[in-house]
C-alpha cells in the first residue's frame, strides 16, 4: 500500500528572474557576437584614409565591403581582439597573437574578382620586416582590380593594356597634366570645386595637376589656362620605387611590362629577365625555399627553371594614376590577401570644413563603380 498519497505534490520550480543588470550584460554580448560574425562573414565598414582612388573615393568617404561577393576568408590569426586589424586602439600594442596561424580558407562566394572590381585586400608588403605581419592583420589596402589572374598586362604612356587591348579607364580616374598658364595662376577656387589637387608647380606658368578628364576639358574653357595635355614619364626611363626593382627592365608608372599575372596551375618557364618578377610571389606568398647561384635557380634545394603556382593573383591599381602606391610599386597580390568587394558608401566627411558643414551629402549611400 502507498502510504505516501497524503503528501502534496512538490510546486515546480520557479526560474529566478535575470536583474536588469544582467539582461543589459547579455544583450551587450549577444550584440557583440552578432557584430563579429556579421564583420567577419558577411560586411565590413572601412574608411578612406588617403587620396589614391580619387576621384573615385574620397579621403573621408566611410563605405561597407562585402565579404560574401568573394566568399569570406576565414580567421587566420584566431587569437586577435576582434575589432582591431593589428594594433590595439590607445595602448599602440600588437592586437593580436601570431603563435597560433590558422590555414587559408574561403566559403564559397556570389561570384569571382572581376577587372574594374573596387578591392579591398591585406598590404602584402606587410608581411616583410620589421612588420612581419600574418596575412590577415596586415593593412587594408583599397584599390581597382586592373588584372586577374592568367592576364597579359602592360602600361603603354599611361593606359592599360589586357591582353593586347586596352583596358576602358574608370569614369572617374585621375590621370596627370601638365597646364600651361597665364602668371596669375588658377584661381584656387576653381581648382577646389573641380577637386583638383596640384602635385607641383614646375614654375610660374607651369603647373602638373591630378584630376578627373571631365575637369580637364572644364579647365580648357578658362581663359587664364593657355594650354593643356595629359602628362606621363617616357618609355624607357627607369624608376628604381617600381617593382621588381631592376634596371635592365626599365620600367616606370606609366611605361610597364608586359608580364603575365600568375595564375593556380600555371607553369612559367623561369629566366634571368622574368625571376625577378616572380620571385616575391614564389618565395614569400607560396613558402618557398629560393636561391639564385649564378645562372642557376633553386626552389627547395632543387635546380629548376620552371614553377607552378598554387594560388591565383591580382593586379591592383588606384584611380589617382600618379598618387598611388600600387602593384606597380610591390608587385601582385595574391588571393588569399583579398579581404572583399567595396560596395557603396554610408557616409562622407571633408575634415577640411566646419563641423556643420563638414558632410557630403551627394556621397552618401552612393554605389561605388
Amino acid at each position: 500500500m502507498n502510504w505516501k498519497f497524503w503528501r502534496r505534490k512538490s510546486k515546480p520550480k520557479t526560474r529566478k528572474r535575470k536583474s536588469g543588470k544582467r539582461e543589459w550584460v547579455d544583450a551587450i554580448i549577444f550584440a557583440l557576437i552578432a557584430a563579429l560574425i556579421i564583420r567577419v562573414f558577411f560586411m565590413e565598414a572601412f574608411v578612406i584614409p588617403s587620396g589614391s582612388m580619387e576621384g573615385t573615393l574620397l579621403v573621408g568617404d566611410y563605405l561597407f565591403v562585402s565579404k560574401v561577393s568573394y566568399g569570406a576568408r576565414t580567421p587566420i590569426t584566431p587569437v586577435s581582439y576582434p575589432f582591431a586589424q593589428h594594433t590595439m586602439p590607445l595602448l599602440g600594442t600588437k592586437a593580436y597573437w601570431s603563435g597560433l596561424q590558422l590555414p587559408y580558407y574561403r566559403l564559397p562566394g556570389l561570384g569571382h574578382v572581376k577587372r574594374g572590381d573596387v578591392i579591398v585586400f591585406n598590404y602584402p608588403m606587410d608581411i616583410d620586416s620589421p612588420l612581419c605581419r600574418p596575412i590577415d592583420k596586415q593593412e587594408n589596402y583599397i584599390k581597382r582590380c586592373e588584372g586577374i589572374a592568367g592576364d597579359t598586362l602592360s602600361i603603354l604612356n599611361a593606359q592599360v593594356y589586357i591582353n593586347n587591348k586596352p583596358e576602358p579607364n574608370p569614369v572617374n580616374y585621375q590621370p596627370s597634366y601638365l597646364v600651361h598658364t597665364e602668371v596669375t595662376g588658377i584661381d584656387p577656387k576653381v581648382i577646389k570645386e573641380l577637386g583638383i589637387t596640384i602635385r607641383q608647380q614646375i614654375t610660374p606658368e607651369d603647373i602638373e595637376l591630378l584630376m578627373t578628364p571631365q575637369a580637364a576639358e572644364h579647365l580648357k574653357g578658362n581663359p587664364i589656362v593657355k594650354s593643356i595635355h595629359q602628362y606621363y614619364q617616357l618609355r624607357g626611363v627607369y624608376d628604381p620605387d617600381i617593382f621588381p626593382h631592376d634596371p635592365r627592365l626599365r620600367w616606370n608608372v606609366d611605361n610597364y611590362g608586359p608580364i603575365i599575372i600568375p595564375k593556380k596551375g600555371w607553369t612559367v618557364k623561369l629566366d634571368s629577365m622574368n625571376f625577378p618578377v616572380y620571385r616575391r610571389a614564389i618565395q614569400i606568398y607560396e613558402n618557398n625555399k629560393v636561391e639564385l647561384i649564378g645562372n642557376d635557380i633553386l626552389i627547395n634545394g632543387k635546380k629548376t627553371d620552371t614553377y607552378t603556382f598554387k594560388m591565383d593573383y591580382y593586379w591592383m591599381m588606384g584611380d589617382n594614376r600618379h598618387n598611388s602606391e600600387d602593384s606597380r610599386f610591390w608587385g601582385f597580390v595574391p588571393e588569399d590577401h583579398i579581404v572583399g568587394k567595396a560596395l557603396f558608401t554610408w557616409m562622407s566627411v571633408d575634415s577640411s570644413k566646419s563641423f556643420l558643414q563638414n558632410i557630403r551629402w551627394n556621397r552618401i549611400f552612393r554605389g561605388i563603380n
